[in-house]
């Protein structure tokens, strides 16, 4: 234990240097332990009524690459390497639920420019709230429960370096000099892995890198029952059903008791051994929600995340259960215009509208211009008034005319806007559930047959589609289209 006149911390630790990926992580581990063991053991002295002689303090451990060469790495590449000579640090939390996605990160480095990456204690302490998270039977006491106020003692979550700026462009470089090698700092993975239990009712271990939104519940049924089917083939590669609650189910047969209260966005993981599986997010409805569990669940880097809802059809030929593959959004949601300006253009990705495509074909035995008869491929309006029809619709009407818009929800265009923020591979399909321009409205009792079994086969369309993008190479599926000027090494 080192004690200083304004601190106690662990004692000091050298920075090493690894050209083995595995290794470094490892020592990462370490040193995350080491900071999480300390700080635990002292919570629990004061929470015992001992009060430190000094403040406590641990320290996140860090990753810095230094590089002096202008060498050209492969320029098909979007990710693993960076763009200039210098140095580039990132600190590291839970090493151990991103231990792949480092060891892959880090190999990368090494390999493009041929130099070692250092492990060690960065200079960002490490709040007491995130180090006794993973502990579920201690609970950190609210402000005016102690006899001191916590922060006189321990590091509490900083909101001034909890923030985006990295993904959003705003920080191309820290204060030290050194550029950030990764989209999220240690702090804002906390949080966001806070909140993803908290939403959701389900650890952040469950989460697979394929990620389905959708926002009725009938996909929720949909998705159990073809968990069950899956499980039941050993070929299939599933191995898990996860509901809220972390109740997890390994057999087909197997019974999930009962929730009695659901969270906020119920959450549903069929896993894979290697993480390659599914995960559905019940949303619900409004760009609030999709903009939350997008904000989250960005980052534990997924390789794709989908959306797979109801809209509006804006167009006379359209029928219930039409499907509606998005190639462009009208952002008028309005929830990330602060983070992403209303003029930056969301393109579609080749890559996942291939995918969706060759899903519905595949599950409607229908292709080319037949497939025409039950989709339609155009632009998605997104908006943040549920009600929008009670109001003059002249203006509104107007607009969707003039962007060409087929269809019209509260969630896709977040989804998908969060998506490009976040360097997330995105993507769309809708189904058609009323047409309030044509006097179709969402009622009891006007869901068609043909309605019904769309929305069945809607769900396996999403699935397929997240499989075909799993068979895909990684660099291809986060290409250069998602990555800016000045981007990070870690995908």
């Amino acid at each position: 234990m080192q004690i200083s006149q304004t601190h106690i911390a662990p004692p000091d630790a050298a920075h090493e240097s690894f050209t083995d990926a595995a290794a470094a992580v490892a020592r990462l581990e370490a040193l995350y332990r080491q900071a999480v063991g300390f700080l635990s053991e002292h919570f629990n002295a004061v929470m015992r009524g001992e009060r430190p002689a000094a403040r406590v303090r641990a320290f996140y451990p860090e990753i810095r690459l230094s590089t002096t060469s202008f060498a050209k790495t492969d320029s098909r590449l979007s990710f693993g390497h960076v763009a200039q000579p210098g140095t580039y640090a990132t600190t590291i939390t839970r090493p151990d639920l991103f231990r792949n996605y480092l060891v892959q990160q880090i190999d990368l480095l090494v390999q493009n420019h041929g130099v070692p990456v250092q492990i060690g204690p960065s200079t960002t302490p490490m709040p007491v709230h995130f180090a006794v998270a993973g502990n579920p039977g201690v609970l950190v006491p609210q402000e005016g429960v102690l006899d001191f106020p916590l922060r006189d003692v321990f590091d509490v979550p900083d909101l001034a370096t909890t923030n985006d700026d990295i993904v959003n462009g705003v920080l191309t470089e820290y204060p030290d000099g050194s550029r950030p090698l990764a989209p999220f700092t240690a702090q804002r993975v906390d949080y966001s892995l806070a909140r993803l239990a908290h939403y959701t009712a389900t650890d952040p271990t469950h989460f697979q890198n394929h990620v389905l939104f959708t926002n009725y519940q009938f996909y929720v049924d949909e998705f159990e029952a073809y968990a069950r089917k899956v499980l039941a083939d050993p070929a299939s590669g599933y191995v898990a059903f996860v509901a809220p609650g972390n109740h997890l189910i390994s057999a087909p047969d197997a019974e999930l008791p009962v929730t009695p209260k659901m969270p906020q966005m119920p959450t549903y993981h069929l896993k894979r051994a290697d993480g390659q599986g599914i995960t559905l997010v019940n949303i619900g409805v409004g760009p609030s929600n999709a903009k939350t569990a997008t904000d989250h669940i960005a980052v534990l880097r997924p390789h794709a995340w989908l959306m797979v809802g109801h809209c509006a059809g804006l167009r006379n030929t359209q029928a219930l259960g039409d499907f509606v593959l998005a190639h462009a959004y009208l952002r008028e949601d309005h929830v990330l215009d602060a983070d992403l300006p209303i003029w930056v253009p969301i393109p579609a990705l080749a890559e996942v509208q291939i995918a969706l495509e060759d899903a519905v074909e595949h599950v409607t035995q229908l292709e080319g211009y037949e497939l025409k008869r039950i989709m339609r491929t155009g632009t998605v309006a997104t908006i943040d008034n549920r009600n929008w029809e009670l109001r003059d619709q002249s203006g509104p009407v107007q607009r969707l005319s003039q962007s060409r818009a087929i269809a019209l929800d509260m969630e896709s265009a977040t989804i998908a806007a969060n998506g490009f923020r976040f360097r997330v591979p995105y993507g769309t399909l809708l189904c058609v559930s009323d047409k309030p321009l044509h006097g179709e409205l969402k009622l009891p009792g006007m869901a068609s047959d043909f309605y019904k079994t769309q929305v069945a086969r809607h769900l396996q369309i999403g699935i397929h589609a997240m499989e075909l993008i799993r068979e895909m190479p990684i660099e291809r599926i986060h290409s250069r289209k998602l990555r800016s000027f000045e981007e990070t090494a870690f995908l």
